[in-house]
């Protein structure tokens, strides 16, 4: 029996754990934090150690280890095996040495991930067994836990985390949305962030997809050495997929009328055209991809209507984590709105929200990041936390008003994480009835 260590007892640390264990690996799993299910896991013969890392870990003889992908090659415990070249995967790697018959399609990028992610897998359900994972909340450990020898598709978002440490991953048809300054808190550079997610393409060969967006100047100018078939998409060009008129054609075959897509913004206008090419690559139908796209109402925390409210509207973009997102979402509506943002730092600035200062009514602050949001405009208000801030706006919002809190910044200075920050803000807002 090998030994194994999984480093972090996140969702996908507790089902790489679980997975390697029903393979007959003696795991080892560690946490700085409690593990809630630690009970659980010794009863499957899994050694655990929470609330800390230990030195005794140090000295045991690994055949490889997991990584929780948040957790930064520079901390010290991981350092120290680094160092000594021990291989260190993340739970992609390791969850997809098993299955035999899944078709993969691999989102990553800055924005757009998840909403692509979603729509691909509502997509193929309709005709497939399907399942969304990775990045977007399922670890892909506990699909193949349960469904390892079943036929299968899968929507799989994929972070830059991830990617560095999946060194054999091959999707069937990929695509990196978007590349903008994110996630400097974790990379030393903006260029090794970029370099991460080009790691995407590594290992596709001449049967798969790679759907490249020339719109986007940065994602072209990455690509170099890829092997697999290039599709390449555009809003504003001619492309294999592209508009033409209303329509979204893949090599001149219509796929969908964009005006049946129900979620608002350029932006997912683009989302839906890689979704729907992604979920084609993989055999969906051209019927299956327009009931889908007729019927989608979006993704949970990004740009999602909540309700309205003394004929204030209010938006729910918690997944706004980045400047970037933030944009993304103001450009989506048509009048100026309430902007509710801040949170942890990532160290990437806020520049670019100053060329939306039109779009931008009035901002309200709030978390680390309060100060040096509320520079964007003179008549900023500052507040301590979300709720303050959303109170604050209720009182100065009129008729016809839209509220959006679209943070652009990550939450784990006041929440656990994004889904946490806007469940709780849409509960704030129903509290208002």
């Amino acid at each position: 029996m090998e030994n194994v260590l999984v480093i972090g007892c996140a969702r996908s640390g507790y089902w790489v754990a679980k997975l390697l264990n029903k393979k007959e690996y003696n795991v080892t799993i560690t946490d700085m934090r409690a593990i809630k299910e630690k009970e659980e896991l010794e009863s499957l013969g899994i050694k655990v150690f929470d609330n800390g890392h230990p030195d005794c870990l140090k000295e045991e003889n690994w055949a490889f280890i997991v990584k929780n992908p948040g957790i930064p090659y520079t901390n010290e415990f991981v350092k120290y095996f680094n160092d000594k070249k021990v291989p260190i995967l993340t739970e992609i790697e390791v969850a997809l040495r098993y299955p035999k018959h899944y078709g993969i399609a691999a989102i990553t990028g800055t924005n757009g991930k998840t909403t692509i992610t979603t729509l691909v897998n509502e997509i193929l359900k309709e005709e497939f067994n399907s399942f969304a994972c990775g990045n977007i909340g399922t670890a892909l450990s506990e699909i193949v836990y349960d469904h390892e020898d079943e036929e299968a598709k899968l929507a799989l978002e994929i972070s830059a985390f991830q990617l560095l440490g999946a060194p054999s991953f091959h999707p069937d048809v990929a695509v990196i949305t978007n590349l903008t300054p994110d996630h400097l808190d974790y990379f030393a550079t903006l260029d090794e962030y970029y370099q991460a997610k080009n790691l995407i393409y590594t290992n596709m060969n001449e049967n798969d997809w790679y759907l490249r967006n020339i719109d986007d100047e940065v994602v072209c100018g990455y690509i170099k050495d890829i092997k697999c078939k290039v599709v390449d998409y555009s809003l504003e060009k001619e492309a294999d997929l592209m508009l033409d008129g209303d329509e979204v054609k893949l090599f001149g075959e219509t796929l969908f009328n964009k005006n049946d897509l129900k979620i608002i913004g350029r932006h997912n206008l683009q989302n839906a055209m890689v979704a729907v090419a992604m979920a084609y690559k993989l055999g969906a139908s051209v019927n299956s991809i327009k009931h889908v796209i007729s019927t989608f109402k979006g993704v949970e925390h990004r740009i999602e209507y909540v309700d309205t409210i003394d004929g204030v509207s209010y938006y729910n973009d918690s997944k706004g984590t980045n400047t970037d997102s933030t944009v993304t979402a103001l450009r989506a509506f048509d009048q100026a709105v309430i902007l509710l943002a801040g949170g942890h730092d990532k160290h990437t600035g806020f520049k670019a929200l100053e060329e939306y200062d039109n779009k931008i009514k009035k901002i309200i602050t709030f978390g680390e990041t309060k100060y040096e949001l509320a520079k964007l405009k003179d008549d900023a208000i500052i507040c301590e936390d979300m709720k303050e801030a959303l109170n604050k706006a209720r009182e100065i919002a009129v008729e016809g008003d839209v509220v959006l809190l679209s943070p652009a910044c990550s939450s784990y200075d006041q929440f656990k994480n994004f889904e946490e920050r806007g469940r709780i803000f849409k509960d704030l807002v129903r509290e208002f009835k």
